[in-house]
């Protein structure tokens, strides 16, 4: 049965997914880049940005499975872009170019509705305003027999925590402090006793925590 899964998302030790004061200039906010040297340094990180180049072993064996068997993408308004309330006559189509790097659907949850944007490579971003549950509905639906990840942020991934609505989540925890921005693992309760850890192996750079969830609820296929 295809799964919803959170791959390769980045923390800081004090549990933080992003620094203090994000903007168009810092979207990670303050000191929130750190998160992702580890990324950047593996050689599928590097190829994902036109370099040659870059680690191999375990932080690039992650990394590289970030696609594996994925059909959809389901994201926050936050990750798509800086831009807050009405969408009035922006064009913005996200942080990525002209090809983003999913080369699929991709469903954007917002309250403000949007025409869908077709890219190149496949990617499409579609604008849902019917909440979390509706937004994995058509997820599942495009993505037919295979998983569908979500991407981020922070804030998305707690409210299908919060649901019991994720399968599997990969975490890389980077040995930095952030001391304040945007935590993970905020509010969760009672949904954090339904998660264990099934793995926890660390590389020079990152740790990396694998949770799955202990009962497979009944969730929209």
């Amino acid at each position: 049965m295809p799964r919803l899964l959170v791959r390769n998302f980045s923390i800081s030790l004090d549990g933080y997914a992003a620094g203090p004061h994000q903007d168009l200039d810092n979207p990670l906010g303050i000191g929130g880049g750190q998160l992702h040297e580890w990324v950047f340094a593996t050689r599928s990180g590097g190829q994902m940005i036109g370099r040659e180049g870059g680690s191999e072993g375990l932080d690039d064996d992650f990394f590289s499975e970030r696609g594996s068997g994925v059909g959809a993408t389901i994201m926050g308004r936050n990750m798509f872009g800086p831009i807050r309330g009405p969408w009035d006559e922006s064009e913005w189509t996200g942080w990525w170019g002209e090809d983003p790097p999913f080369h699929h659907e991709v469903f954007v949850l917002t309250h403000h509705p949007h025409p869908p944007i077709e890219m190149e490579g496949g990617t499409t971003f579609h604008f849902m305003d019917g909440g979390i549950e509706a937004t994995l509905s058509a997820a599942f639906e495009a993505a037919g027999d295979r998983d569908v990840l979500i991407g981020g942020g922070a804030a998305t991934i707690r409210q299908y925590l919060r649901a019991l609505l994720i399968d599997e989540m990969h975490l890389a925890i980077v040995p930095v402090l952030l001391g304040s921005g945007e935590r993970l693992f905020d509010d969760l309760s009672p949904s954090a006793n339904r998660y264990r850890c099934i793995e926890r192996v660390c590389s020079p750079a990152v740790t990396h925590i694998r949770i799955a969830r202990t009962v497979r609820d009944a969730t929209p296929r």
